[in-house]
């Protein structure tokens, strides 16, 4: 039977109990809201290790838009209902206050250099100081074997990588791929959000990225980009925020296709109120 904790310490001290007897712990950190792509998550996790754990917790230091926090969706029994369905063993849902106690500082102290300047860092400031740190604290709770990662929030994977690579932290970090709808829509927990109108037009950001990776190569990268921008913002009610092609590594826009392996096209798009973004590898 699945449990459910919302203490650090019992969640510790449960933890390591099992791994003194040698088990591996699988960790899938969310924000709740759940859908088929953490799922898909959990379900890798389950195969490549003998405890899987997920958190369920809105973190609200990465949010630098405080209506954005106030809706983003809350599903607690949803959410845990689905992980027992899928066989996860322990779901840690914390409180802000046990997670963020009053006085402790939230900066976190690791300089990531250009990978949180750009795209996401360059027009939310301060979120992914905020994922660092909540992903720091769960890693120091669970003290996972391996951590798994979609795809789809292609730049904060990046993030976690550099962060668990340069602390040395005793954790394997899984990239899973993107899990999309039917039809190609990125599954994201925003979509929530949007109406059945909405639904259907926000399927032109992934067909965009399509046709850009059928270009790629072909069509200078400049050019390519603005077709790109100018394509989505004929669809109504959308606004991009950005459209980038960057390397995949370190996330710096390129300006040829020198390196056209190393090649990804990011984009956010503004549909109404709601926030969506998606990703493609270009060569791969």
């Amino acid at each position: 039977m699945m449990k459910l904790f919302t203490s650090k310490s019992i969640t510790t001290d449960y933890l390591n109990c099992l791994k003194e007897k040698g088990l591996t712990i699988g960790f899938v950190p969310t924000m709740g809201a759940l859908h088929e792509g953490h799922l898909d998550l959990v379900n890798r996790s389950k195969r490549e290790n003998e405890l899987t754990v997920c958190s369920i917790f809105v973190n609200p230091i990465q949010f630098n838009n405080a209506e954005d926090l106030a809706k983003y969706p809350r599903t607690l029994e949803r959410d845990t209902m689905m992980l027992e369905a899928a066989g996860c063993d322990l779901v840690f849902s914390p409180e802000t206050a046990e997670m963020y106690p009053q006085g402790e500082p939230v900066k976190f102290n690791l300089e990531f250099g250009l990978l949180d300047k750009v795209m996401e860092g360059k027009f939310r400031p301060g979120h992914f100081n905020g994922v660092a740190i909540v992903v720091k604290k769960f890693f120091d709770i669970i003290q996972p074997t391996r951590a798994y990662f979609g795809k789809k929030d292609f730049q904060q994977l990046a993030i976690i990588k550099f962060m668990a690579e340069t602390l040395e932290l005793p954790v394997k970090i899984i990239p899973c791929e993107t899990v999309r709808e039917a039809d190609g829509l990125a599954m994201s927990s925003r979509n929530m959000r949007l109406t059945i109108a909405e639904r259907n037009l926000a399927l032109g950001i992934y067909q965009t990225l399509l046709k850009v990776r059928e270009q790629a190569g072909n069509i200078p990268v400049r050019e390519l980009k603005a077709w790109a921008i100018k394509k989505i913002q004929e669809i109504r009610g959308m606004q991009v925020e950005y459209f980038e092609i960057a390397d995949k590594d370190s996330l710096v826009p390129i300006k040829d296709w020198n390196n056209k392996e190393r090649a990804v096209a990011f984009a956010a798009v503004f549909l109404g109120d709601v926030r969506l973004i998606d990703n493609i590898e270009l060569f791969s």
